[in-house]
């Protein structure tokens, strides 16, 4: 082992404190404190085999992992419960269990057969949503409820700013728009970017909202006012960003 590996843990204390009645101290002999640069590396040496006995395909971020396959036939259904196992088998041998209550299964596709799936034979649970690194993901694959949600974060941050920002002067509260507001309407936008414009119109109610809180711009319409302030609408941001990716 690596001395500077060797040592991490040298002088280390740590002792259990439960409803106020604390144990004695005692030396630290195995693990890393929590926030160490070291420690995720070793987690993502841990759980590199995960899928190397897998059919279909896996996806890993951090603890979380997404299992997902094509199923057509009851020989598919098959494949992916086999993979299941398999998964349970590499927890149970490594010692790191699955939280099966909070796996889940999502179907997608109109003919989607819906078959039922088991971890530690517990039923998988089904659902409609479920939000993935802070992006909502529907059955449907439409923007609509990451759409409401990203509404609802700005609106409540656009909200505080309004009731306790009592110097409106347009330089700050527009750094404040775009460092705290902003942000929220624009979150992993090139996977979520809307397309039904009942979903645009929303999200750029929230900028209008905020234009309207300026002296001066309450009585002009919303195109005229980011033009005013600088600003492009959401949806120029999103198309401008788009041509970029090209180019």
């Amino acid at each position: 082992m690596d001395q500077g590996m060797a040592t991490w843990d040298d002088g280390r204390l740590q002792r259990v404190c439960i409803h106020g009645f604390k144990s004695l101290w005692k030396m630290v002999t195995s693990g890393l404190p929590q926030g160490s640069v070291l420690g995720p590396i070793l987690f993502l040496i841990f759980i590199n085999d995960l899928d190397s006995h897998l059919v279909t395909s896996l996806l890993k971020f951090a603890e979380d992992s997404k299992l997902f396959g094509k199923v057509n036939h009851d020989s598919d259904k098959d494949v992916i419960q086999q993979d299941l196992h398999s998964l349970v088998e590499w927890s149970n041998k490594w010692q790191m269990a699955f939280n099966t209550e909070k796996c889940k299964v999502m179907h997608l596709g109109k003919h989607n057969k819906k078959f039922d799936y088991y971890m530690n034979n517990q039923k998988l649970d089904v659902v409609n949503e479920e939000k993935d690194l802070g992006v909502l993901n529907t059955d449907d694959l439409k923007p609509s409820s990451q759409c409401r949600q990203a509404n609802g974060k700005a609106s409540t941050v656009l909200g505080m700013i309004s009731q306790t920002i009592s110097y409106k002067m347009p330089t700050v509260l527009l750094k404040l728009y775009k460092t705290l507001v902003r942000p929220h309407l624009e979150y992993c936008i090139p996977v979520w970017s809307p397309y039904y414009s009942w979903d645009k119109v929303l999200l750029e109610r929230v900028q209008h909202r905020f234009t309207r809180m300026l002296p001066g711009l309450k009585q002009k319409s919303y195109f005229e006012c980011p033009e005013h302030l600088g600003l492009w609408t959401l949806e120029e941001r999103r198309n401008r960003a788009d041509l970029l990716e090209v180019f």
